[in-house]
């Protein structure tokens, strides 16, 4: 979705109505509207997660890739939200709601407090302009009990120092009711509002959009000349007489009063005195993830040797210059004619010019006078991905013309590099003069930090933190095994007792007993193999413990084109449950499961998507829909939600989802590394929509089939 950026105050008014269905956008004229770059502005958190005031949100949007944490209180509401900016016109706010003076129905003897799960979602619709306004549209709490949900229209138009925000809201943001549904003109449907019970929840309820009667809401932020401080004052579309789960809040004014006070770019606190008796006092820590990175303390590539005679004699000390400078760990280096060529894996660089790059220096000072191209044919797991082709001469700034019908005329060739397609095993080839050889360290281990969390329950905040001793023995090119064993360091999972009900099989609601009675544990105990079927068909089998609560075995198959934006998997799995203490017992519940998949580079903003269709752990049938966007310094950041034929089975929640992000370790510490970790996050753990969490996939271990930003990256 695109922003439209429109001209002429009458122009903006008369778009607004056509999206909203009723005009809020003011008409204001004259140069005092006027923005000016002079002054920053500030944007912060609402209560509820989301840019916006206090209890309101306004039409302003972070930078692309923010990410921000938000805690609050304002009695009897504690707020735990997050909120994402994947897009500029896209803000994602996920938020949990504790209430001090409700009960969590299913919590026990040890009466925890109420919480409540949402999800939000605000679109920004139109740019400020000079006499235009920022438009947005927005909904809270849509996909969670609905308890606060509400949907809503704001405009925000800056004056100096000033911004100004006034919307329309109907639902929970709306509820003092004062103003017939404009849109009652559509159909009688608008006109009442049913609204809905905590019990169950997380569906979309569209036929409540936009219904009952609504209300304005608005406000001002004032930036004032200390620069860390910013004030606001809002007047509250809700007057808190019909609170969610019967808990009406007196209310003295509608006019909140708050300020924001920056002590850090990452950091800043708020406080104010809403709904005139009570007071609010939170924190905010934000982060662009785009904007992270770290400078490098890398070991300076080597110098080159001038001329072109240096012949060497030892290529085993190459290809520890190769692991050690350039991060290339070499199987083989081979003579084909006039070219070196590089058999391996890049280990340490995530952008692969500058492993090539610092490899082009140690292969010239180790090269006789006749080679003048450089080969690295790139392995992964067995496979020959790809193979890029440079020149021993240094490369040149601009891109370089190919006369058509020369040898490189059919390829991506582009700075003087060629990056080409492999086809089965070239480093077999007989006419390659074998230099190096070396299968590499058969075992390899690493032992790292790991912690489970479980929130939103009712057993509250649950942990587990452990230490995890990872290893893998390689039987040769295409076969390994791996395994990963943890012991629990310290937890408080004595507290979780509780086990949601379900009406489908228990293929994941045990998840706290498979926690709790788990002190050593096999996580991973798997052989897997590989093959390359065809040019652009790849195979993978495995067997063996496959993860905390599932042993069997399977496969898959995926065909995945030379640098095509689109690649189609499949597999197939038989496996059966594990017994809770993670040891080498196994419990009587088995299945198949398995998913056809299809991977599609959208070229939009680097987005990846993915639609999977198969058989879920439970048994049940559905489809899960992926989204995933790419940054620059990537960082990826992604949403799922997975629908199948449960039904009301499914129980609350009513489908599966979450958000993801994988972020690449180099960019915390001072040295390069290729190695990624990941953070998952889903609202609720149920039995549908369960998918086996396989170790290996054949789409990342594939990964170096599509060049991504290679070009780019030379630059």
């Amino acid at each position: 979705m695109s922003k439209t950026r429109i001209y002429g105050c009458a122009l903006g008014v008369a778009r607004a109505a056509v999206i909203s269905g009723l005009v809020v956008v003011p008409c204001l004229s004259g140069r005092a509207l006027a923005a000016s770059s002079d002054y920053s502005l500030n944007l912060f958190q609402s209560d509820f997660g989301g840019v916006g005031l206090m209890q309101t949100p306004t039409a302003r949007m972070k930078p692309t890739a923010q990410m921000s944490f938000t805690y609050d209180q304002v009695d009897p509401y504690t707020h735990y939200a997050f909120s994402l900016q994947p897009f500029e016109w896209l803000e994602a706010g996920f938020r949990y709601t504790q209430i001090s003076d409700r009960l969590y129905p299913a919590s026990g003897q040890r009466e925890l407090e109420y919480l409540d799960k949402g999800v939000d979602l605000k679109l920004s619709l139109i740019d400020e302009s000079r006499y235009v306004p920022e438009v947005a549209l927005g909904f809270r709490d849509f996909g969670g009990t609905g308890l606060f949900g509400s949907e809503y229209v704001v405009a925000n138009k800056r004056w100096y120092n000033f911004d100004f925000s006034l919307g329309l809201a109907w639902g929970y943001l709306g509820s003092r009711a004062d103003l017939e549904n404009p849109l009652r003109v559509a159909g009688e449907r608008f006109e009442e509002r049913t609204g809905r019970s905590a019990d169950g929840g997380g569906d979309f309820n569209l036929n409540e959009l936009f219904t009952g009667k609504a209300a304005l809401f608005g406000g001002i932020q004032y930036q004032t000349p200390f620069e860390p401080l910013t004030l606001q004052l809002e007047y509250d579309g809700n007057d808190y007489s019909s609170e969610p789960l019967d808990n009406p809040q007196e209310q003295d004014s509608p006019i909140n009063v708050g300020a924001r006070l920056r002590v850090h770019d990452n950091v800043t606190l708020s406080a104010a005195w809403e709904r005139g008796n009570t007071a609010m006092f939170g924190m905010t820590l934000s982060a662009n993830l785009a904007g992270l990175s770290q400078p490098k303390n890398d070991p300076a590539p080597v110098p080159p040797k001038p001329g072109r005679d240096h012949n060497t004699n030892d290529w085993s000390e190459v290809a520890d210059a190769l692991a050690d400078n350039a991060g290339i760990r070499a199987s083989r280096i081979t003579r084909d004619g006039n070219a070196l060529v590089v058999e391996g894996v890049a280990a340490k660089y995530r952008r692969m010019p500058e492993a090539e790059m610092r490899a082009n220096r140690i292969l010239h000072n180790a090269a006789g006078p006749d080679i003048d191209t450089f080969r690295y044919r790139w392995i992964s797991n067995g496979f020959h991905l790809r193979e890029d082709v440079m020149p021993r001469d240094p490369l040149p700034h601009a891109p370089i013309l190919v006369e058509p019908g020369s040898a490189f005329a059919d390829l991506d060739y582009r700075r003087g590099v060629a990056a080409v397609n492999t086809v089965g095993e070239p480093a077999s080839s007989s006419q390659e003069q074998a230099l190096y050889e070396s299968f590499g360290d058969r075992f390899s281990w690493s032992l790292w930090p790991d912690v489970n969390q479980n929130y939103g329950g009712p057993d509250g905040y649950l942990y587990q933190v452990l230490a995890k001793l990872g290893a893998q023995f390689r039987t040769d090119e295409h076969g390994w095994f791996s395994g990963s064993l943890g012991y629990t360091l310290f937890d408080n999972l004595d507290n979780a007792d509780y086990i949601a009900p379900s009406d489908l099989p228990r293929v994941r609601t045990f998840v706290t007993r498979y926690l709790d009675e788990t002190e050593v544990g096999i996580y991973n105990l798997q052989y897997t193999r590989t093959a390359r079927l065809s040019d652009n068909w790849f195979g993978m089998a495995y067997g063996g413990y496959l993860e905390q609560m599932y042993a069997g075995a399977g496969g898959e198959v995926l065909y995945r084109p030379f640098n095509s934006d689109i690649a189609f998997g499949f597999n197939a799995n038989w496996v059966r449950q594990r017994e809770f203490d993670t040891q080498f017992g196994l419990r009587d519940y088995s299945t198949w499961t398995g998913h056809a998949t299809a991977y599609v580079d959208t070229g939009i903003k680097d987005v990846l998507a993915q639609l999977s269709v198969g058989r879920y752990l439970a048994k049940d049938i559905g489809a899960t829909l992926d989204f995933s966007r790419l940054f620059d310094n990537g960082v990826r950041l992604g949403a799922y939600a997975t629908f199948t034929d449960a039904g009301d089975a499914y129980g609350e929640g009513s489908f599966d989802k979450g958000i993801y992000l994988s972020m690449p370790l180099d960019l915390f510490f001072t040295e390069s590394s290729s190695q990624r970790a990941g953070i998952a996050w889903r609202p609720l753990t149920r039995d549908g929509g369960a998918r086996l969490s396989r170790r290996y996939s054949l789409y990342g271990l594939t990964s170096l089939r599509n060049l991504g930003n290679y070009w780019e990256d030379f630059q």
